[in-house]
């Protein structure tokens, strides 16, 4: 099966047309203030504007209230929600429930996880997927981190893997992983927030030769 990708902490028109033109399956935006790579709602409506048909615009968001979503929502139309701090099963479900929105839980996996029964929490309460990252005691996401891929687990749930991604060593990953898709986010910037187009191409040739020696 061929590994998605997904491209984060997209801040400008011109990167999410690279990601596009370079095969990328969904683009990211970072409602999240504090990270060097949020956007705003307006700014997310003008970029999505170029952002064609069949490629997921996923909203990641920390622990935000359903009126934070809702307000987004006015502006640019999300196809899936992806909640990325401390929300319950139940928080999740609901507050997608309220917009219409599929959704999936971003989970940092640490050693005192137990990453299969936090997989099925989420999946039980109507999670479309789970993306696991690389712990951090106080970033969420983007820290630029891997976790001990040989405790990637196997699932009938889609699994994301995400953290330290690069163009280096994303094939690698998804020989040893072979997730349902993976997430990249400062592993092809200049800056952060900052895409740097060539990196883009030079990730998704490297998953493309991941998913190859997959079959």
């Amino acid at each position: 099966m061929r590994t998605r990708t997904k491209i984060c902490g997209i801040t400008r028109v011109e990167d999410a047309r690279a990601a596009v033109d370079h095969g990328a399956d969904a683009i990211g935006f970072v409602f999240y203030p504090p990270s060097p790579r949020a956007v705003t709602a307006v700014q997310a409506q003008q970029i999505a504007q170029v952002i064609p048909p069949y490629v997921q615009i996923v909203g990641l968001f920390v622990d935000a209230t359903l009126v934070d979503i809702q307000e987004t929502l006015q502006h640019v139309a999300l196809d899936v929600l992806q909640f990325h701090g401390q929300e319950t099963p139940s928080q999740c479900a609901h507050l997608a429930k309220q917009v219409g929105r599929r959704w999936y839980k971003a989970i940092q996996v640490h050693a005192q996880l137990d990453v299969h029964q936090e997989i099925q929490r989420y999946c039980q309460a109507g999670a479309s997927a789970v993306l696991l990252d690389a712990w951090h005691p106080v970033l969420k996401g983007g820290t630029g981190h891997s976790f001990d891929w040989s405790v990637f687990p196997t699932s009938s749930t889609a699994l994301i893997l995400a953290g330290g991604l690069t163009p280096e060593n994303v094939k690698q990953a998804i020989t040893i992983t072979t997730p349902f898709a993976v997430d990249v986010s400062g592993g092809v910037e200049s800056a952060k927030g900052i895409k740097d187009h060539q990196l883009i191409k030079a990730f998704m040739q490297g998953v493309h030769c991941g998913s190859a020696n997959e079959d």
